[in-house]
């Protein structure tokens, strides 16, 4: 990963906005996977929404195929994380968060979402940023690098948390997830948690709780 700016794709609601949101895609697809939720969320607040592009490297459990992924794969225990690419990614999208602030959103009005392999980052950055941010949204995600957690978080334990999983999901299982939310309340978090009847992916009902709770941190 090179010390610059990650590239992006960038959809403001309207001119001047009062928050941004950081939305990082999951394993092989790019900055352009949800461009089309944003209109769905029904924001009524001014937003500049910012979906950055992962960069392309091997991914270990697709067999070394190169593909955008914020980290590789080693396998699926916690025991093979890799943390090296984890806690770069989280470096590279802290750099997000001072252009935002740089811009004039201040750091409690910078949201940071992710699905999948995006959320796990978002949670990795969010919980760490010593900076209080606006909150974390993570999607058929998991809580990565828990270990180091209760020794790294920030101080900010009233961080707006919402976190949502298919019942489903055959990719990160549902129990894994739930075990990321324990560890998380555990901490002393408050975690707004969600499961919806799906596999890994986004449904309608998701969406319009999302955009709630969006609502809700523009509003605090």
């Amino acid at each position: 990963m090179t010390g610059g700016l990650l590239e992006t794709v960038e959809i403001g609601t309207r001119d001047s906005p009062e928050l941004a949101v950081i939305w990082l895609h999951g394993l092989g697809a790019d900055g352009h996977d949800f461009e089309p939720i944003v209109p769905d969320l029904g924001l009524q607040v001014p937003a500049r929404f910012v979906f950055p592009h992962a960069p392309i490297r091997p991914v270990t459990i697709n067999n070394g195929m190169r593909m955008r992924a914020w980290y590789d794969i080693l396998g699926f225990k916690p025991a093979v994380e890799d943390a090296e690419g984890i806690r770069a990614s989280a470096a590279a999208v802290a750099k997000l968060v001072d252009r935002e602030i740089e811009r004039g959103v201040p750091a409690e009005r910078v949201v940071l979402a992710g699905f999948s392999q995006g959320g796990a980052i978002a949670l990795q950055l969010g919980l760490r940023e010593r900076r209080r941010l606006g909150g974390v949204l993570a999607l058929s995600a998991y809580l990565p690098l828990a270990g180091s957690l209760a020794e790294e978080k920030s101080p900010w334990a009233d961080l707006a948390i919402f976190m949502a999983h298919g019942s489903a999901d055959p990719v990160i299982p549902l129990a894994l997830a739930e075990e990321s939310r324990r560890r998380l309340e555990r901490e002393g978090y408050a975690v707004d948690w969600h499961v919806y009847p799906m596999p890994h992916s986004v449904c309608a009902e998701e969406v319009e709780a999302i955009g709630a709770w969006l609502s809700g941190v523009a509003r605090r």
